[in-house]
């Protein structure tokens, strides 16, 4: 109660420090600064106000720093400047129907998302989004890597879960995912996992490499099995108010150089994770294959479930 308080606070203090420039947009995101994702944004920041001359700044907070997602978004939904680095499960909360972006084994490849990103129907429920929640999804092109399955104990099966309680994200498409996979879904903060695996409160998470690496989570789990159930794309929702409120050469400038940023770091993300995983092998983590069509066969009445079934076809149909 006492940080939600305070979160008003800290939004107006992080408004008054941008007084230097016309506009600025704070930038919120969980991962740690040495991420892709991360250094792409910095790099991004320096192209935005070179181009805006100095009208549009961009400040970054990684780790969470101005707390934690559910927070942070409902901040943004009040019109302060600020912006996040969210998955679409997560805004499911607001368009249910983008929730499946976030669906298992939805895409073969996570260069798939441009064909579902470029559809009528997803920029439908962009704009819904942002009419009905006060939430604008700048973007959606950031890709943080495949998730996998970490644990203490070697998973082959469905079956090897049984019992395990697992770390995902606290959203409807996640937690009945990881349920549908064999394991006892446990939403946590991300910022909580390490500690919560060191603790034993936990006895596993499901996570992408490079975050995992982030968090050194190789250093409290011992196995890795590569169940690849979700190419992890995220992009960036920012308040629909505040975006408004930037003239229209502004709103060009974030889109462009923030789309492109996107590119830059799903490119490199994806470049990192054979190096992550030989670190990660050295460092005594055990890596292995499973036989993915079980794993998909399980999770296939998530889509069911959630009343997705009759949007996969046409995302990935549509020109």
């Amino acid at each position: 109660m006492k940080l939600k308080k305070l979160l008003p606070a800290i939004a107006l203090l992080v408004v008054s420090n941008s007084a230097h420039a016309a506009y600025q947009l704070n930038i919120s995101i969980a991962l740690n600064p040495q991420d892709p994702i991360a250094q792409a944004i910095v790099d991004a920041q320096q192209v935005i106000e070179e181009r805006s001359e100095g009208e549009l700044t961009i400040q970054l907070f990684p780790n969470s720093q101005l707390g934690s997602d559910e927070d942070v978004v409902e901040q943004i939904r009040s019109g302060a400047n600020i912006a996040i680095l969210i998955d679409a499960g997560r805004l499911s909360e607001y368009q249910p129907e983008l929730g499946i972006l976030s669906a298992p084994y939805l895409v073969e490849d996570y260069r798939d998302y441009h064909q579902i990103t470029s559809s009528p129907l997803y920029l439908d429920w962009v704009e819904s989004l942002a009419d009905s929640s006060g939430l604008r999804l700048l973007n959606y092109n950031w890709f943080q890597g495949t998730r996998q399955m970490l644990t203490q104990n070697e998973v082959n099966t469905p079956d090897d879960l049984r019992g395990v309680r697992v770390r995902t994200i606290n959203s409807p498409v996640w937690v009945n995912t990881i349920e549908a996979m064999g394991a006892t879904a446990t939403p946590l903060p991300w910022s909580e996992v390490y500690s919560a695996l060191q603790l034993g409160s936990i006895d596993g998470a499901e996570a992408q490499l490079t975050g995992a690496e982030g968090q050194n989570l190789h250093e409290v789990i011992t196995h890795i099995a590569l169940t690849n159930h979700i190419h992890l794309m995220t992009g960036i929702a920012t308040s629909e108010q505040w975006y408004q409120s930037l003239p229209e050469e502004l709103r060009i400038i974030l889109d462009e150089e923030l789309l492109k940023a996107g590119e830059i770091a799903s490119q490199a993300t994806a470049d990192e994770q054979e190096g992550v995983r030989e670190r990660m092998e050295a460092a005594g983590v055990t890596f292995n294959e499973v036989d993915l069509d079980v794993f998909r066969e399980r999770v296939g009445n998530v889509y069911q479930t959630l009343g997705y079934d009759q949007y996969r076809d046409q995302l990935l149909t549509e020109e």
